[in-house]
């Protein structure tokens, strides 16, 4: 277990290196932060201090490395719109982020499972046709069309739920503020975590499908059959067990994904997550936080990779990590 924690150590520092080369390959094509920080007002000599102060006259070479001594202290660099530590307000935006991924998976694996599965028991039932073209329209339709739809309709035409914003929120252990606690915050959170989970419940729907009928197909199921085990034992404990290693798998890429690519829902939505924090320092040309974003994000997809790698041997101990056992 500790060569595979070490190894995976090496490899997020590997992956982290690249990401901030890149971060920093891309921060002369974003335009001039001097000019999004003062008014046009401002005298050209105040400009060209402002922009020694920040040290954007240097090397990219030299400013990569000082940007890189500072991230190994744990310093991203300080935004120049906001004038805070990047990670900070990276760090204060994430709970929303990782709320609505959160909520927006539990949807997808509320909704995906049992479609899946009774798609895959009676593959050629007109209930199970109906599943498929859902699945094939949720994959056809972008996501930013599908959150425009359900705004117009239960925001503005029905007015039934909150079209942006995160709603009230309350304080968890007095750590982070979240919206599962009270009303007004899960009616704020249900047209965006419905937007992503619509857009990801049909492939899940189509690979439990495609997994379920293969383990239908097996030996032991029908040993199962032979001995008189329950249909629903065969089907929910048995046969949907063992579909759940490539469903792990995808279901830990895509929530590095939803936290990293919630951007179109959190604009639309206006909800006051990272996604929407990335858009504003785009368009403020706030590159320490840009830079800063993609790091953290880095993080998350490298701990995602790893959890899931863990949850392999506990959903199948016939799964060996690489380093890990003998």
């Amino acid at each position: 277990m500790l060569r595979f924690i070490g190894r995976r150590l090496l490899q997020a520092m590997f992956v982290l290196l690249i990401i901030s080369v890149i971060s920093f390959m891309i921060q002369d094509k974003l335009g001039d932060p001097v000019q999004q920080m003062v008014g046009q007002s401002v005298p050209q000599q105040d400009r060209l201090a402002l922009q020694q102060d920040l040290g954007l006259n240097d090397p990219l070479l030299v400013q990569y490395g000082r940007f890189l001594g500072r991230a190994l202290q744990g310093d991203l660099g300080t935004s120049y719109y906001y004038k805070e530590a990047t990670l900070d307000i990276i760090l204060s935006r994430l709970p929303a982020t990782l709320e609505l991924s959160f909520s927006a998976l539990v949807l997808v694996i509320l909704l995906a499972t049992p479609l899946g599965v009774v798609a895959a028991i009676h593959p050629k039932s007109l209930l199970s046709r109906a599943i498929l073209i859902f699945s094939t329209l949720g994959l056809s339709v972008p996501i930013f069309i599908v959150a425009v739809f359900l705004m117009y309709f239960f925001a503005i035409e029905w007015r039934l739920l909150p079209s942006f914003g995160r709603g009230e929120t309350t304080w968890v252990m007095g750590l982070w503020q979240s919206g599962l606690f009270n009303k007004d915050g899960l009616l704020h959170l249900l047209l965006p975590s419905f937007s992503l989970a619509f857009v990801l419940t049909p492939m899940f729907i189509r690979l439990i499908r495609a997994e379920m009928i293969d383990a239908l197909q097996s030996e032991y199921i029908r040993y199962a059959w032979s001995k008189g085990i329950s249909a629903s034992r065969i089907y929910f404990v048995h046969a949907l067990k063992n579909t759940m290693l490539p469903v792990i798998t995808v279901a830990g890429i895509q929530v590095g994904t939803l936290v990293a690519y919630t951007i179109l829902t959190e604009s639309i939505f206006q909800w006051p997550g990272m996604g929407l924090l990335f858009m504003e320092a785009v368009t403020r040309v706030d590159v320490p936080l840009i830079s800063a974003y993609l790091m953290v994000v880095g993080v998350i997809f490298v701990v995602t990779n790893t959890v899931v790698d863990l949850v392999y041997s506990l959903v199948n101990p016939r799964v060996r990590l690489p380093g890990y056992g003998s």
